[in-house]
């Protein structure tokens, strides 16, 4: 198989980096159904400075430790209805970072929404892979499993080895 080689080959889930936000590492589905990118933001509000609109936001990068919040604020960008995977249309703030994947950056939009049901904290669309991704769908973490280790210094709690009765 050959591909453009300016684009990052990814597989259908990957961690990436939103610097923008602050976060450092962020497991995502790569869905190529999904027009648009979003996350799993709480505790949204807004606040006007200088005439923009800013967002104010939570968000629990690491499934596994879904009690572990980075604070987040961007400005909005716009704010608009989407369709989620299961039919009902919602009101979204969408805001605007990089994205850092497989060694490039380039600007995304993304919408704020409660994703606390889904398997990954983050779901990135097809406008945002536009022009910079080549997926491989049956393929997981092409671009490393690495970026987990940046929350090490965090302290968070040791998962706990289930007992064997």
């Amino acid at each position: 198989m050959s591909s453009t080689p300016d684009l990052v080959r990814v597989g259908w889930r990957e961690w990436l980096a939103l610097p923008d936000l602050g976060i450092p590492a962020i497991k995502a589905k790569i869905d190529t159904g999904a027009r648009t990118s979003s996350i799993h933001a709480v505790n949204i509000q807004t606040e006007r400075r200088d005439g923009r609109d800013f967002a104010i936001f939570d968000v629990a990068p690491l499934r596994e430790h879904s009690h572990f919040f980075l604070h987040c604020e961007a400005a909005v960008v716009g704010e608009r209805e989407v369709r989620s995977s299961n039919g009902q249309i919602s009101l979204r703030l969408f805001v605007r970072s990089r994205i850092a994947l497989g060694g490039h950056e380039w600007p995304i939009q993304l919408s704020l929404a409660d994703r606390t049901n889904m398997k990954f904290p983050m779901l990135l669309g097809r406008q945002a892979m536009a022009r910079h991704v080549c997926v491989e769908p049956w393929r997981s973490y092409l671009t490393g499993r690495r970026l987990p280790h940046v929350y090490r210094d965090t302290r968070l709690p040791k998962k706990r080895k289930e007992s064997r009765s």
